[in-house]
């Protein structure tokens, strides 16, 4: 069995490899050609055991993350665990891979592809709300897929901002990182607003003309309780593009908006559809998403494939 670290990981395959083993995960998702359970949630007091189990037709893994809040004051990392491929025929183990990078590199594959194809190809100034470790990924992978010169980054609660900012100097060096005084200053300044963070209301002004015309996407609201956008972007979009089916009864962003009838059920769409033939329109767009085990077992199954072929990793003998 092959172990994998994020550096293996990085060293294996490339950021636009990763999104395109996500377009792979939609095209397999719209087929229906998988199986996969409902994520198991696992709570005590305020920590969280997920365990994400997910079979294709090529392999099978689960994916075991342990999400401890209060683990910063530790100096530890909020998230932890590892993913585990099978063989599909004799269910042999074959890799463990890190599962906190994972997920890393995964969700911002998976806002890197909403780039992809809601945002013309044109678009040069990035906006970023959520200064966390998910909020670094984003910016790398809307990086790829996009030729921007600006990323403007904001965070309420973040008191290591300028860290943040000089990580993100460092990585692109030839762009401009401005921080943010607010989010009304970071929306006017962007073109595209990712929003990564955990709040419970609104983090973007509730101010259609301060929205309109601006292409935002979604990842921070992955409860009920959870929003991150107001009643004025639902009166904007055509329609709102979610990851899966049950973005609708996961996050916040979703349920609020249908119960407040700020939108319809019929606009509520599959990413997929945009990859197999259907348009985007309108002039200000929003994708939402809210992840799933298939995306990890697609990204895992190709980090894998490319690590043997390099010689990466390290072999663990059962």
């Amino acid at each position: 069995m092959l172990y994998l670290n994020e550096q293996n990981i990085k060293e294996a395959v490339s950021l636009n490899e990763m999104m395109d083993a996500i377009e792979e995960s939609f095209h397999i998702y719209e087929k229906n050609s998988f199986s996969m359970p409902d994520r198991i949630h696992v709570n005590n007091d305020d920590k969280t055991l997920l365990y994400m189990p997910c079979f294709k037709e090529s392999i099978f893994g689960t994916k075991m993350l342990s999400i401890f809040p209060e683990n910063p004051k530790k100096k530890l990392p909020v998230i932890t665990g590892l993913m585990l491929l099978n063989d599909v025929e004799t269910g042999t183990p074959l890799a463990l891979i890190n599962g906190a990078d994972l997920t890393a590199y995964r969700t911002g594959a998976v806002g890197g592809v909403g780039v992809r194809h809601t945002t013309p190809k044109n678009v040069k100034k990035l906006g970023l709300i959520g200064a966390g470790v998910q909020g670094f990924y984003q910016v790398l992978f809307a990086c790829e897929a996009r030729d921007f010169d600006q990323v403007t980054i904001f965070d309420t609660y973040s008191k290591n901002i300028n860290i943040f900012a000089e990580k993100l100097q460092k990585e692109f060096p030839d762009k401009k990182i401005i921080v943010a005084n607010s989010s009304e200053e970071l929306v006017k300044e962007s073109e595209v607003i990712i929003t990564a963070t955990p709040s419970a209301l609104p983090v973007i002004p509730n101010d259609k003309e301060l929205l309109k015309g601006k292409h935002f996407i979604g990842l921070g609201s992955y409860k009920p309780t959870m929003r991150e956008y107001p009643q004025s972007l639902f009166e904007l979009v055509d329609n709102v593009y979610v990851d899966t089916e049950f973005a609708g009864e996961e996050s916040g962003d979703i349920i609020t908006p249908l119960k407040e009838n700020w939108i319809e059920k019929d606009q509520i769409k599959l990413f997929s559809n945009l990859l197999t033939g259907t348009t985007i329109t309108g002039e200000t767009t929003l994708y939402k998403f809210v992840g799933m085990g298939l995306f990890d077992l697609s990204v895992s199954e190709l980090i894998y494939k490319k690590a043997e072929i390099k010689n990466l990793g390290q072999n663990i003998i059962l």
